[in-house]
């Protein structure tokens, strides 16, 4: 069973990596939007479609690692009905990665060239978390989730504003790991202290600016 589980976590990555993952839901429009409206987002300055494909980038990179984590974390729960929570909420991660590969390739841009590192050094720190007990591990969810939101508030506040094709992306990313935090909690999670979110948020921080460029 052990050995199922390296195997599936292995073809994951692989897929996750190579950009095979594909999305279950399509991808968001922007419900009110003018054909005038997409026309202005499809013909941006080629400043603002460098800034919205470099804020993607980092978007991207942040669903490799969600990927990472979630199995990780599944990897290591103790516990199968934690392990069902992980593999649920990692499936609309799944489409989140879709929607953000989509994106980079619709404003001529790639992917971070750190991401196999990004996939490594998450995996290991959900496998961490789940080893530590599902409480903890539940928790960390929510505290990453927390994290991912202002994170993209952060985005949403910065994407030019013709930019509507990424906005609704990232609109509805952002309901969605709003829900997972508050299910990680409501499943049994255990709030992590200020101060280990503060930490978290730093490591972050490095992963944001060092995707943003490479």
């Amino acid at each position: 069973m052990e050995i199922d589980r390296l195997v599936t976590g292995f073809d994951r990555a692989l897929r996750t990596l190579s950009g095979q993952q594909a999305a279950q839901r399509p991808t968001p429009k922007a419900p009110a939007t003018s054909q005038a409206a997409q026309a202005v987002a499809d013909v941006m300055p080629e400043s603002d479609k460098q800034h919205a494909g470099a804020l993607m980038r980092v978007n991207h990179t942040g669903e490799v690692c969600a990927q990472a984590l979630y199995d990780g974390q599944a990897l290591t729960a103790s516990d199968s009905v934690v392990t069902e929570h992980m593999r649920d909420a990692a499936a609309e991660e799944t489409d989140h990665l879709a929607w953000c590969a989509e994106r980079l390739e619709e404003l001529d841009t790639r992917p971070s060239l750190l991401n196999p590192f990004f996939y490594a050094g998450s995996y290991l720190m959900g496998a961490a978390a789940g080893l530590a007990g599902d409480k903890v591990s539940l928790g960390f969810v929510e505290a990453t989730e927390a994290q991912v939101c202002k994170h993209l508030d952060e985005h949403l506040a910065q994407l030019p504003e013709s930019d509507v094709r990424s906005r609704a992306i990232l609109e509805q990313m952002r309901a969605d790991e709003a829900r997972h935090g508050n299910e990680a909690l409501a499943a049994g999670g255990e709030p992590f202290s200020a101060f280990t979110k503060r930490m978290m948020t730093l490591v972050a921080k490095v992963m944001t600016a060092t995707s943003y460029r490479i």
